[in-house]
Protein backbone atom coordinates (compact mmCIF):
# COMPACT_ATOMS: atom_id res chain seq x y z
CA UNK A 1 0.00 0.00 0.00
CA UNK A 2 1.35 3.65 -1.17
CA UNK A 3 1.06 6.49 1.44
CA UNK A 4 1.08 10.12 0.27
CA UNK A 5 3.99 11.93 1.29
CA UNK A 6 3.22 14.64 3.55
CA UNK A 7 3.58 17.80 1.06
CA UNK A 8 3.32 20.47 4.07
CA UNK A 9 5.93 18.85 5.59
CA UNK A 10 7.90 18.31 2.81
CA UNK A 11 7.61 21.67 1.39
CA UNK A 12 8.25 23.28 5.33
CA UNK A 13 11.44 21.05 5.24
CA UNK A 14 12.85 22.84 1.46
CA UNK A 15 11.66 26.07 2.61
CA UNK A 16 13.32 26.13 6.03
CA UNK A 17 17.01 24.83 4.15
CA UNK A 18 16.56 27.56 1.06
CA UNK A 19 15.84 30.30 3.95
CA UNK A 20 19.18 28.95 5.51
CA UNK A 21 20.78 30.09 2.56
CA UNK A 22 19.90 34.11 2.16
CA UNK A 23 22.59 36.31 2.23
CA UNK A 24 21.00 37.69 5.87
CA UNK A 25 21.32 34.08 7.10
CA UNK A 26 25.28 33.59 5.91
CA UNK A 27 24.50 32.06 2.71
CA UNK A 28 27.70 31.06 1.20
CA UNK A 29 27.47 31.45 -2.63
CA UNK A 30 30.52 29.57 -3.09
CA UNK A 31 29.52 26.13 -1.69
CA UNK A 32 25.46 26.56 -2.26
CA UNK A 33 23.78 27.09 -5.60
CA UNK A 34 20.71 28.44 -4.07
CA UNK A 35 23.04 30.91 -1.89
CA UNK A 36 24.49 31.68 -5.42
CA UNK A 37 21.44 32.86 -7.21
CA UNK A 38 20.19 34.64 -4.36
CA UNK A 39 23.37 36.36 -4.31
CA UNK A 40 22.73 37.23 -7.41
CA UNK A 41 19.71 38.89 -6.85
CA UNK A 42 15.58 38.31 -8.38
CA UNK A 43 17.16 38.52 -11.91
CA UNK A 44 19.26 35.47 -11.65
CA UNK A 45 16.18 33.42 -10.01
CA UNK A 46 13.49 34.33 -11.78
CA UNK A 47 15.37 33.82 -15.25
CA UNK A 48 15.76 30.45 -13.91
CA UNK A 49 11.99 30.68 -13.27
CA UNK A 50 10.93 31.13 -16.51
CA UNK A 51 13.73 28.74 -18.44
CA UNK A 52 11.60 25.86 -15.18
CA UNK A 53 8.01 26.98 -17.10
CA UNK A 54 9.16 26.93 -19.93
CA UNK A 55 10.48 22.91 -19.67
CA UNK A 56 7.36 22.29 -18.02
CA UNK A 57 5.37 23.08 -21.17
CA UNK A 58 7.83 21.28 -23.06
CA UNK A 59 7.76 17.97 -21.08
CA UNK A 60 3.51 18.15 -20.84
CA UNK A 61 3.77 18.51 -25.18
CA UNK A 62 5.85 15.35 -25.06
CA UNK A 63 3.64 13.80 -22.59
CA UNK A 64 0.76 14.27 -24.73
CA UNK A 65 2.38 12.78 -27.85
CA UNK A 66 3.56 9.25 -26.06
CA UNK A 67 6.58 11.06 -23.85
CA UNK A 68 7.48 10.00 -20.59
CA UNK A 69 4.97 11.83 -17.93
CA UNK A 70 7.59 11.64 -15.31
CA UNK A 71 9.52 14.24 -16.77
CA UNK A 72 6.74 16.75 -16.08
CA UNK A 73 6.71 15.61 -12.37
CA UNK A 74 10.36 16.53 -12.62
CA UNK A 75 9.97 19.58 -14.61
CA UNK A 76 7.48 20.65 -12.41
CA UNK A 77 9.63 20.31 -9.15
CA UNK A 78 12.35 22.00 -10.84
CA UNK A 79 10.06 25.08 -11.04
CA UNK A 80 8.69 24.45 -7.37
CA UNK A 81 12.25 24.06 -6.29
CA UNK A 82 12.93 27.81 -7.95
CA UNK A 83 9.39 29.62 -6.98
CA UNK A 84 10.55 28.49 -3.15
CA UNK A 85 13.82 30.67 -4.05
CA UNK A 86 11.80 33.61 -4.44
CA UNK A 87 9.58 33.26 -1.53
CA UNK A 88 12.27 33.02 0.56
CA UNK A 89 13.77 36.38 -1.44
CA UNK A 90 10.64 37.91 -0.61
CA UNK A 91 10.17 36.92 2.83
CA UNK A 92 7.44 34.76 2.41
CA UNK A 93 6.91 30.63 2.90
CA UNK A 94 4.97 27.40 0.85
CA UNK A 95 2.41 27.62 3.65
CA UNK A 96 1.22 31.52 1.94
CA UNK A 97 0.57 29.81 -1.14
CA UNK A 98 -1.34 27.02 0.33
CA UNK A 99 -3.22 29.71 2.39
CA UNK A 100 -4.06 31.35 -0.87
CA UNK A 101 -5.31 27.71 -2.71
CA UNK A 102 -7.27 26.86 0.23
CA UNK A 103 -9.30 30.46 0.16
CA UNK A 104 -9.99 29.67 -3.92
CA UNK A 105 -11.39 26.17 -2.81
CA UNK A 106 -14.71 25.87 -3.53
CA UNK A 107 -14.91 29.36 -5.74
CA UNK A 108 -15.26 28.63 -9.50
CA UNK A 109 -11.70 30.00 -11.45
CA UNK A 110 -14.23 31.92 -13.07
CA UNK A 111 -15.60 33.37 -10.17
CA UNK A 112 -12.16 34.18 -8.51
CA UNK A 113 -10.68 35.95 -11.65
CA UNK A 114 -13.70 37.58 -11.97
CA UNK A 115 -13.45 38.92 -8.42
CA UNK A 116 -10.10 39.57 -9.21
CA UNK A 117 -10.76 42.33 -11.91
CA UNK A 118 -12.92 44.22 -9.42
CA UNK A 119 -10.61 44.77 -7.05
CA UNK A 120 -7.93 45.49 -9.50
CA UNK A 121 -10.21 48.31 -11.04
CA UNK A 122 -10.98 49.08 -7.73
CA UNK A 123 -7.46 49.66 -6.50
CA UNK A 124 -6.95 51.81 -9.77
CA UNK A 125 -10.04 54.17 -9.62
CA UNK A 126 -8.65 54.91 -5.59
CA UNK A 127 -5.47 55.62 -7.31
CA UNK A 128 -7.22 57.93 -9.25
CA UNK A 129 -8.77 59.05 -6.33
CA UNK A 130 -5.76 60.46 -4.14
Amino acid sequence: MRTEPNSSDALAGLAAVIESRLPAHGGNPEASYVARLLHKGPDAFLKKIGEEATEVVMAAKDADYGGDKSKVVYEVADLWFHSMIALAHYGLKPADVIAELQRRAGMSGLEEKALRKVKEREAQSMKGVS
